[in-house]
């Protein structure tokens, strides 16, 4: 935990907390291979908001968010936060209260990932789907019409996850998924195709590199995009690759 750093330090102490947890900071962006830090992100802020205060804010929020995904998704292997960031920032912007808005969404993210992750009934290996669109983009194309103009980090989004995370949960908790059984590895994968590290990789690097991710979230001005197939492109490119059925 910080102790009263200064705002030119703490981004840099967010980039520390990564290092000190030997995460392997692997960005999806088909141009480079290593995440833009959090010090580099600190100067996109400052390009934005010269409120010290919003900015002391928005760095709380994410030290909290970046403990809960090193508690909660250990095994995570792309950890681009750029858009969440730019996300966070405009929407604190735009708000009636910078400070109140990024208590409300930290508290959801923290509740988010720890619905979904490893320490309870859910036990997702991964966050990509989330911090990547894919689970947005399924959600707009139910009602485009309504739900277009929705950030894939907005709070209405954020609050349509919690409850379809609780509603799993209880289907969980009455054995009636039996697609999202737990596999040999003891996380859940709801899809046909095996998620191991060296697959996930694969899949998600071809992906990006053919600009088929929802959300670019190496991209602090990402345009989401969520009018293309991207289940059933990914379940394609799973048999193109030759990536094995999963294991129950």
């Amino acid at each position: 935990m910080k102790q009263n750093l200064a705002p030119t330090q703490a981004f840099t102490y967010l980039d520390e907390i990564l290092v000190q947890h030997s995460i392997n900071l692997l960005s999806l962006n088909p141009k480079k291979s290593l995440i833009t830090s959090f010090a580099e992100l600190e100067n996109f802020i400052a390009a934005q908001t010269t409120d010290m205060q919003l900015i002391s804010h928005l760095y709380s929020t994410l030290e909290v968010i970046l403990d809960a995904l090193l508690q909660n998704f250990p095994e995570n292997i792309f950890w681009d936060f750029d858009f969440m960031v730019s996300s966070m920032l405009r929407q604190a912007l735009l708000s009636d209260d910078g400070a109140d808005f990024l208590e409300y969404f930290a508290n959801k993210m923290v509740s988010l990932i720890e619905l979904f992750g490893i320490k309870k009934e859910v036990r997702f290996r991964y966050i990509h789907d989330f911090m990547y669109g894919f689970v947005w983009a399924k959600w707009v194309q139910k009602e485009p019409h309504n739900r277009a103009h929705i950030e894939p980090f907005s709070l209405c989004f954020l609050d349509y996850l919690l409850i379809k995370g609780q509603e799993l949960v209880h289907r969980i908790s009455l054995d009636q998924v039996s697609f999202y059984k737990l596999c040999d590895t003891g996380f859940r994968n709801p899809f046909s195709f095996s998620r191991e590290p060296e697959d996930e990789y694969r899949l998600l690097t071809y992906l990006a590199g053919k600009q088929l991710i929802p959300v670019a979230a190496w991209n602090w001005n990402a345009h989401p995009v969520w009018n293309k197939p991207f289940e059933e492109m990914r379940q394609q490119l799973s048999v193109k690759l030759n990536i094995q059925p999963q294991r129950h």
